[in-house]
């Protein structure tokens, strides 16, 4: 199956362009003045963009926490992935305590096996050393997972020590890997929690005072010592703050490998959604948790400075009767129960665009932080984030013009809330294709679960390709 794509404007991270483009064989196959070529389908894309498939590299798709699981499993939330015009997401596959590293990845496959409407890899989410580093490493890039995650909060289930951190930093640094670090100094957050439940203060507004900005710059800053005491690179996961931001912009001004993603709850959604009543407030906690809206043009200008080189979305959502229920059942008794995560993989690349329709950022900017960066810095690239010949026939005709409201009902969640329902935005996918089959149409899905595969990356943390991610 061919198909001839006419008439619409390719965007790059490197430029724009009048051409077409064919797809043959789940590949592009050819880009330029292509009129003549057969092919066994044309479409016309007219005043549309040309885009590479954008790719989440942070998703938690059916995950466990407590008693309860995310909203969206592989098949929901890839589905909803498609229709925003993501055709490649990176889960975080977990090994809890306990477990072994074989053991959380082959759950993590089977999570996945045959669920997926698009393609899909995994981070490995380390919470102890149940082996030598060096061979947990070499035993995951075996796998094709090439990226790891480790907490500096969560203690009961999650943290591992700053000494962990650091060999798992040499280790990765060595064979080409690169850690990923949730940044909340946990001493803080700790001490803050029990101060406001020892003064009764148990309502959602309450989680986001008891992990304040500075908590998370303090982690950022002992991350950025870490990366000059190993000379490894780290990727810091959803920076929400401008401390941390500041700490960020220093050390790559002094030419750390520090690399740093946010996602568009902290671009959007600001801590006022707390005062909410408590049952709607519940929807809003994550962590790091939303911050005032001062934060939101700091972080903006970061993403369009380079300090910041990918937009994610950290979706993991949960129905409201499950953040209702609290992580243990029955109901929370204060904020500290109330299972974390937000959603946001559906509406991500028409969010990030609203800032090229409101003339603060280009085109190309654009699709860097949502195609190409993420794809280059986690060992996707050239085959995914990329439109040039030979690369994976994974791209979007994207409609400036159309217009969605992210209301529930315009998305595909597994989910009876949206938390951008207030918001209309310009500029939608009129088709997505993942190597070359079309899984999203006009905002709607197209094709069938399992026709995703599970992609093996390469090296991460060494970036090649347009734009500059050093």
């Amino acid at each position: 199956m061919s198909t001839l794509i006419s008439g619409g404007r390719i965007v790059t991270a490197g430029g724009q362009k009048d051409a077409d483009v064919l797809l043959e064989h789940r590949t592009i196959s050819l880009i330029g003045d292509l009129a003549g070529i057969p092919a066994d389908e044309t479409v016309d894309a007219s005043g549309c963009y040309v885009i590479p498939g954008a790719v989440d590299v942070h998703t938690h798709l059916d995950m466990d926490v407590g008693v309860t699981v995310s909203a969206d499993d592989f098949t929901t939330g890839t589905r909803a992935a498609a229709c925003g015009g993501t055709t490649t997401v990176v889960d975080f596959a977990t090994a809890y305590r306990g477990e072994s590293i074989a053991e959380g990845l082959a759950n993590w496959h089977a999570k996945a096996d045959g669920k997926a409407l698009i393609d899909y890899a995994f981070h490995m989410s380390v919470t102890e050393l149940t082996r030598p580093t060096d061979d947990i490493v070499a035993e995951m890039g075996e796998s094709g997972i090439t990226s790891f995650k480790l907490y500096m909060t969560y203690p009961d289930r999650l943290m591992v020590s700053d000494d962990v951190i650091r060999q798992m930093m040499i280790a990765a640094e060595k064979q080409n890997a690169l850690i990923c670090l949730h940044c909340e100094d946990d001493t803080s957050v700790t001490r803050l929690r029990n101060e406001a439940l020892a003064s009764g203060h148990r309502e959602p507004r309450w989680h986001a005072w008891s992990r304040p900005p500075d908590a998370e710059a303090s982690a950022v800053e002992r991350a950025v010592r870490m990366v000059e005491d190993t000379g490894a690179a780290v990727y810091i996961v959803h920076l929400s703050s401008a401390p941390a931001l500041e700490h960020v912009r220093l050390a790559r001004e002094r030419g750390l490998p520090v690399f740093a993603e946010t996602c568009p709850q902290y671009l959007y959604l600001s801590a006022d959604r707390y005062e909410a009543a408590p049952e709607v407030a519940a929807r809003y906690v994550c962590a790091p948790p939303l911050r005032d809206v001062q934060h939101h043009e700091e972080l903006w200008a970061g993403l369009e400075g380079g300090y910041l080189q990918v937009v994610s979305t950290d979706h993991c959502p949960f129905e409201q009767a499950s953040k209702n229920a609290g992580l243990a059942g029955g109901g929370w008794n204060d904020f500290t129960q109330i299972p974390g995560g937000l959603p946001g993989v559906e509406a991500r690349l028409a969010l990030v665009y609203q800032r090229v329709v409101d003339g603060e950022m280009t085109l190309e900017r654009w699709v860097d932080l949502c195609c190409t960066t993420p794809a280059r810095i986690f060992g996707l690239y050239p085959a995914k984030g990329c439109l040039e010949e030979g690369a994976d026939a994974d791209l979007v005709i994207f409609d400036p013009n159309e217009e969605r409201p992210l209301v529930p009902e315009r998305l595909h969640s597994n989910l009876d809330y949206s938390v951008y329902e207030h918001i209309v935005v310009r500029g939608w996918p009129r088709l997505v294709y993942s190597r070359g089959e079309v899984v999203a149409k006009d905002g709607a899905p197209v094709g069938d679960p399992g026709r995703g595969n599970f992609v093996e990356r390469g090296p991460s943390g060494r970036p090649t390709g347009t734009g500059d991610t050093t």
